[in-house]
């Protein structure tokens, strides 16, 4: 549920909440309707996507488990991607903010489970943003300016804290319109 309310209290940080909270709402509405068919389409040759750990592939693994993610060696591959790969990266995204941010600092990126199915990929993904969204509610309006308060990257160790929250507010918006333009071409493609 998203709260309203938070709409109208005019400090920083509600701004950031409320744009996700607002973005996450659009986005699990969507993906409370993923099919596995959808989840696996792949949009092009060689998509990038969630394979079983033993597949053959070129690409990096990404993942703890039975599934993982294909992850290219370039920060900026332009290749074509799956939903099931868009919802493992932003499942990764999450899960480590959360951890270094409001959780024990022990894992990272590669320590999270992926799945080979969309209903439990969306229920991992919707776990760890909810996950986000208590932590960045339980801190008072004073931390969006701290420094370092995220140790997940070296980059959010050097920012403000509110910066960390804007970037993944902009990975969720961003990751979220390919989700559903995906699944749009999906529906015209099947």
């Amino acid at each position: 549920m998203f709260e309203w309310d938070i709409l109208q209290q005019p400090s920083a940080m509600a701004m950031v909440r409320g744009q996700l909270g607002f973005s996450w709402m659009v986005l699990s509405a969507r993906l409370a309707q993923l099919t596995d068919e959808q989840y696996f389409w792949q949009p092009g040759n060689a998509a990038l996507t969630v394979v079983r750990r033993h597949y053959p592939s070129h690409y990096r693994s990404l993942g703890s488990g039975e599934w993982v993610a294909q992850w290219p060696d370039e920060p900026d591959h332009r290749g074509p991607r799956t939903i099931a790969w868009l919802i493992a990266h932003l499942t990764e995204t999450f899960f480590e903010r959360w951890e270094w941010t409001f959780g024990p600092k022990e894992q990272g990126r590669g320590d999270i489970t992926l799945h080979g199915n969309a209903r439990d990929a969306v229920a991992w993904l919707t776990h760890w943003v909810e996950a986000w969204q208590d932590g960045i509610a339980s801190l008072p309006e004073e931390q969006v300016a701290t420094v370092g308060l995220s140790q997940a990257t070296a980059l959010d160790a050097e920012e403000p804290f509110g910066h960390v929250v804007l970037r993944l507010n902009r990975e969720l918006i961003h990751h979220g319109s390919e989700i559903m333009t995906l699944q749009d071409l999906y529906g015209v493609a099947a």
